[in-house]
């Protein structure tokens, strides 16, 4: 049997309910007995949206699996061992989806077993916190770092003495990914693509209001203001807008910033929400789900729309575009086009859902064209300088 698979026997995540309804992750072996010490790590993250949760308690599940089938102590992994885990990470080959197997061996890469070594960092540090891990596995963790170049907002504190900070020891060396966006002319071919008012409207609510894929799937009809008015609805904005307030969602919909905010919208947003009222309308079995994205097309009809199928319809669109376009990559696109026109830093951060200065940093990067343009205006300069 491939070890893969004898590793989700022994320990992994799953969603557990409160006695009020809440929705949260824990650990478990395959006799469905908790772990103590990753339950508890994960309960105190009170500030972890549910996916993030949800990741982490994934992550820690797979390194107690790989202590035991290994045989080491999960509380006094030696470097030697945990480097060794660093290896398996990408050379052992992920488990098949569904019940085919895969025509290709799927592998993680280099980023993700760094992910995934610096969230084990972060479960036995706490731990070590707690008395349950020696110290001396956290100095094997980290080792010291010299910042000579210092993020915008860091604090060097007044004799530099917060430059030293503690890195991540065992990780690979991994280019920096850029932030992907879509043009505007992408974003229209992504339009053109979608054969369902649903979708049309999903896509440019997304493009137009930055939300995140989770704020959006969490969506409610009350939340949709998008009369000229909204005084009568007890809303005192004015012009269309959207709500987003987190909540916890059915679907497991989550909104990460604990801060609700209204975002404006475009007629044209007004008009495609519109389009798709009235292909709602024609389902029976949406009417009375107050979620404002619905199955319509699939099973169950009328339930509020999940994850994973709306990622499969994204990558449906991506297919028919010819290029990649995930969720996140409207965010993305929404907030740089907001830094490009103009708009104040502080108001795109509120726009954006975004509680520190810094967050806003990624979205001010250089492009092809505006290095094109610069290069340009030095030569036009240099032309009206010359006798």
């Amino acid at each position: 049997m491939a070890m893969s698979a004898v590793l989700h026997r022994h320990y992994r995540a799953e969603r557990a309910i409160s006695g009020d309804g809440s929705t949260y992750w824990v650990v478990v072996n395959e006799a469905f007995e908790l772990h103590t010490e990753a339950c508890a790590w994960l309960a105190g993250r009170k500030d972890w949206s549910y996916n993030t949760q949800r990741t982490y308690a994934g992550r820690v599940a797979l390194y107690l699996s790989y202590c035991t089938e290994h045989g080491m102590d999960w509380t006094r992994p030696s470097l030697a061992q945990l480097m060794a885990m660093m290896r398996w990470l990408i050379e052992e080959p992920l488990p098949a989806k569904g019940r085919r197997p895969a025509v290709e061996p799927r592998f993680r890469d280099k980023g993700t077993a760094n992910k995934i070594m610096g969230s084990v960092g972060e479960f036995l540090t706490w731990s070590a916190l707690q008395g349950w891990v020696p110290q001396t596995v956290v100095s094997v963790l980290v080792q010291p770092r010299f910042l000579h170049h210092m993020p915008s907002g860091f604090d060097p504190g007044e004799d530099g003495q917060h430059r030293t900070i503690n890195a991540q020891r065992i990780k690979y060396r991994v280019a920096v990914p850029g932030y992907e966006w879509l043009s505007d002319a992408e974003i229209e071919k992504v339009l053109d693509c979608t054969t369902h008012a649903r979708d049309r409207f999903l896509v440019a609510l997304l493009a137009v209001t930055g939300m995140r894929i989770g704020e959006g799937l969490g969506l409610r009809r009350e939340d949709m203001h998008f009369l000229p008015d909204s005084t009568s609805l007890g809303c005192r904005v004015e012009g269309p807008h959207v709500h987003v307030r987190r909540r916890l969602n059915s679907n497991n919909a989550y909104a990460k910033s604990p801060y609700p905010r209204w975002i404006p919208v475009e007629a044209q947003t007004v008009e495609l929400y519109a389009a798709y009222r009235y292909e709602r309308d024609a389902v029976a079995q949406a009417e009375s789900c107050d979620m404002v994205f619905v199955n319509l097309f699939r099973a169950p009809l009328g339930e509020p729309m999940k994850y994973p199928s709306t990622y499969e319809l994204f990558k449906r669109l991506a297919t028919r575009a010819g290029f990649r376009a995930r969720p996140h990559m409207l965010r993305h696109s929404a907030i740089t086009r907001w830094l490009r026109s103009g708009v104040d830093r502080d108001v795109a951060q509120n726009m954006a859902g975004h509680q520190s200065p810094q967050s806003m940093d990624p979205y001010t990067h250089a492009t092809g064209q505006d290095k094109r343009d610069a290069v340009k205006l030095v030569a036009a300069k240099r032309k009206e300088a010359r006798p």
